[in-house]
């Protein structure tokens, strides 16, 4: 057939270009600063903060981030090793922060006996702390700062 040849080195062409484009911009790039043709070393594993101390949160509802080590906890369908500190039960004894009321409740809003299912696994909105350096730069403000510098200020 006429035409299928020119079709097919113009594909080829335009992937070789698409190829070149890739690997100029993965040299200008941070978060590529490799190709995504060939597979970069995997960075360094970043060393937990483990330190107990609670972080002020960013904004309100955020979710508490975690300030010891949490390797190896058993969270699954089994069990849950965060419960046996922070359930309503045991943080006498562990003197934990108990884990919140709304944990306890279900997506109707009735309370129930124990940690509902869908706040079961705690990781999913907890993280604990690392001393990783961010990929990207962060210019977040509190909502503290933001009022009380000149331009943001309330009188």
């Amino acid at each position: 057939m006429r035409g299928q040849g020119r079709l097919g080195l113009t594909l080829a062409l335009s992937a070789l270009a698409f190829l070149a484009a890739e690997e100029t911009a993965a040299q200008r790039s941070p978060l590529r600063p490799t190709p995504f043709t060939q597979v970069p070393p995997a960075p360094p594993i970043a060393a937990e903060v483990t330190d107990d101390l609670r972080r002020m949160r960013n904004y309100p509802d955020q979710p508490p981030v975690i300030p010891h080590s949490i390797r190896d906890y058993q969270i699954d369908l089994n069990g849950n090793k965060c419960l046996t500190c922070h359930s309503r039960k045991f943080t006498e004894q562990s003197q934990a922060p108990m884990i919140s009321i709304t944990h306890y409740q279900d997506r109707n809003g009735n309370f129930l006996g124990a940690v509902a299912p869908r706040r079961y696994n705690c990781t999913s909105c907890h993280i604990p702390q690392t001393n990783a350096r961010p990929v990207v730069d962060n210019t977040f403000r509190d909502v503290d700062e933001l009022i009380d510098t000149p331009s943001g200020r309330r009188d």
